[in-house]
């Protein structure tokens, strides 16, 4: 049976969860309720809410492996000599249903998914609480919570692997199950993000840390995009549209103290001063303290300096483009610990977003700047397009010069063609959204990762989706060895 099912018996009838001020998701620690007294009173509602959002803390997911692999694969990153070779593979596109890696991921989100679904099941529960407790705008909310999050676990498993199960209950048993055919699974992340649009409180009245109406719109418009159905995407985007703002300084957007900005859709939250002991060995499990990132010190030029920006990464910046020196750090730059002379290794660049660099010497092990998941920017450049894909070419370049605007970068000029258009988005998504792990996924959705990342050992039909992981097919007597996906 799957890792995710046999962990089901545990998570019944130990419950663990993570519990916070509703005010501040970052601030968490592990406190255990009883099956008795479950679901009578809203902190035990916050906290098994909270313990959905704790598995995007993990190694397995955002905390580590994602940025590595997806960083690696869509060739934002060159690994340094000592990076680790369960990493490198994704650099050469190597890796095989053994790795790791994949394997903590798929674990990670399917646990996600099993939190998410145990709230989800437990809605009828939820709603008896008396509204002198619990107000129904909030029981509402909270099941909108898990909802999204379930969306967005599925949405990360399904863009990875194609079919995945798919579990919509907390299992009686051990018995795995079958592979669901993808559309299935976008009905049903399109289903949930909808209620939870419906659900969860507008940005003007949100709660830092937590879903909104906003991000489950941005999703939405993001899966429809994902599917080619632009129509539908514009009509999620455009209720995101003008209810959020770019941040006047991009740096803004990888800092620490300005994270929660007017341009944040949503994001994984991080709080290096909250307990962080548990980091090392909740791998995909996200239990105990795990509220910190290790992507300052993956990255970290004075520090670990696994991975660097590519050549061509770099080669993509316009000149005189700001987000170029707010991306990187080359030989001149300074930071918290005076000027660099040098770049370790005889480097050309250095990552500067989401390295704490601008106000500490060196980083750690533990790094408090959230992760962004989708941001306003992500959002416009989307819009552009499915707007470019539906035919109305100066519409995207409206949303495209928003975003340059913000940079004072040179306008586009109506009147471009629609293959001129689309190379305009190529161009500012790399930009815009370099180190954001959103490279590799747009190259596959286009049609374009064999043509750039082909050199490099991609092969389309293979290398567009993750193998299902051995142990999966060991364990799931659903699954076997003819159910993997192609080239694997």
């Amino acid at each position: 049976m799957t890792k995710i099912y046999k962990i089901t018996a545990i998570f019944i009838s130990v419950l663990f969860w993570i519990s916070c001020d509703t005010d501040q998701l970052e601030q968490t620690d592990q406190t255990r309720l009883s099956p008795e007294t479950f679901f009578k009173k809203e902190e035990q509602v916050v906290s098994s809410v909270n313990a959905v959002y704790a598995g995007l803390q993990t190694i397995g997911s955002y905390s580590r492996n994602y940025y590595y692999m997806m960083d690696n694969m869509g060739h934002d990153n060159t690994a340094n000599i000592q990076q680790e070779a369960n990493k490198v593979i994704f650099l050469n596109f190597s890796f095989d249903a053994a790795s790791e890696l994949i394997e903590e991921f798929w674990d990670s989100e399917f646990r996600g998914v099993n939190k998410a679904n145990f709230v989800i099941g437990n809605a009828d529960k939820i709603n008896e609480i008396p509204n002198s407790i619990l107000s129904q705008e909030k029981k509402d909310k909270y099941i909108g919570e898990a909802k999204f999050l379930r969306a967005l676990y599925y949405f990360n498993l399904v863009t990875r692997f194609g079919d995945v199960p798919l579990i919509t209950t907390v299992p009686e048993d051990g018995q795995g199950l079958p592979r669901t055919d993808s559309e299935e699974v976008y009905a049903q992340i399109i289903t949930d993000l909808k209620d939870a649009s419906q659900s969860l409180l507008p940005v003007e009245e949100k709660e830092k840390g937590r879903a909104t109406s906003g991000a489950a719109y941005a999703l939405l418009g993001k899966v429809y995009l994902y599917q080619e159905n632009y129509a539908e995407a514009m009509k999620a985007f455009d209720n995101v549209y003008g209810k959020y703002a770019l941040t006047e300084n991009y740096f803004d957007n990888f800092k620490e103290e300005t994270e929660h900005n007017s341009e944040s859709i949503f994001a994984v939250e991080y709080d290096e001063s909250m307990q962080n002991d548990a980091f090392w060995n909740s791998t995909v499990n996200a239990q105990g303290g795990n509220e910190s990132s290790l992507r300052g010190q993956s990255y970290g030029l004075f520090d670990w300096f696994n991975a660097y920006p590519s050549d061509e990464l770099r080669a993509e910046f316009e000149e005189n483009d700001p987000r170029f020196d707010e991306s990187f750090y080359t030989v001149g730059d300074t930071y918290a610990g005076g000027l660099i002379e040098e770049i370790p290794l005889d480097r050309p660049a250095a990552w500067r977003k989401y390295q704490n660099y601008y106000q500490r010497k060196n980083e750690n092990t533990q790094s408090g700047i959230n992760m962004n998941v989708i941001r306003y920017a992500d959002v416009l450049l989307m819009m552009a397009e499915a707007s470019n894909e539906l035919g109305n070419q100066n519409k995207a370049i409206g949303y495209i010069n928003e975003v340059r605007a913000r940079v004072d970068m040179p306008l586009l000029e109506n009147g471009l063609s629609k293959d001129e258009v689309f190379k305009a988005i190529v161009h500012e998504r790399r930009v815009e959204l370099a180190g954001e792990q959103v490279r590799f996924p747009d190259l596959v959705r286009w049609g374009l990762a064999e043509q750039e990342l082909g050199k490099y050992g991609y092969q389309e039909g293979i290398h567009n989706l993750f193998p299902i992981p051995v142990v999966e097919l060991n364990t799931n007597e659903n699954i076997n060895s003819g159910d993997q996906n192609p080239g694997y």
